[in-house]
């Protein structure tokens, strides 16, 4: 189990004030914006395509992949169950300080709800999700931004077996084949901005 210093899972109600992480609702400028959009299906294929925007199942489960090197939408179409985004290492040393943050809010319909995990593999193709799990619900009211940066990027769990909860943060060589796990509920709509500013994550 993940101590409470973390929070197995965090439950956000969007349309309140709540800050829990340093440098929540700063987010500053030069951000990469990134919408994650649930709609019914789209035919199109997308791999390759430009845009800021990944498309997931509505009321259903999505796998975007993730990839290191420049804030990029790889593959827009999750409605086939997985997408993929391309983004910059946050913590090449697991120093706990990220190099950019991650803030998020939900700006669809009330009552659409978004779950995320971040997840990864090991070299035996055992599969670990983090225990710290963003869970964000809308309500009417205008929303603001959080601060999400240690629930996408870096996994909580314990990947050595040894009943000690691990910190891995993304592209981290222990793990391989990262991604977020996501599961979403009614017209939802979700912003991320990826921010030039750091963010202290918790100790395992």
């Amino acid at each position: 189990m993940v101590r409470k210093a973390i929070g197995i899972a965090l439950s956000v109600v969007i349309g309140c004030a709540e800050v829990y992480a340093a440098g929540a609702g700063n987010t500053g400028g030069g951000c990469y914006n990134l919408n994650i959009i649930a709609v019914k299906s789209k035919s199109a294929d997308m791999t390759g395509t430009s845009g800021h925007s990944l498309f997931v199942l509505l009321n259903g489960n999505t796998q975007i992949g993730l990839q290191e090197g420049d804030f990029s939408v790889l593959d827009r179409n999750g409605t086939d169950g997985k997408a993929s985004f391309r983004l910059p290492n946050p913590d090449p040393t697991n120093s706990g300080v990220t190099a950019y943050s991650v803030f998020a809010r939900l700006v669809g319909k009330p009552g659409s709800t978004l779950n995320m995990a971040t997840c990864a593999y090991d070299l035996d193709g055992s599969q670990y999700c983090s225990e710290d799990v963003l869970s964000m619900k809308r309500i009417s009211g205008t929303s603001k931004f959080i601060n999400v940066s240690q629930e996408l990027l870096y996994i909580y769990a314990d990947i050595d077996s040894d009943g000690d909860i691990d910190r891995v943060p993304l592209f981290d060589s222990r793990l391989q084949d990262y991604f977020w796990n996501v599961d979403s509920s009614g017209k939802m709509h979700a912003q991320l901005r990826f921010c030039p500013v750091s963010t202290v994550v918790a100790q395992p």
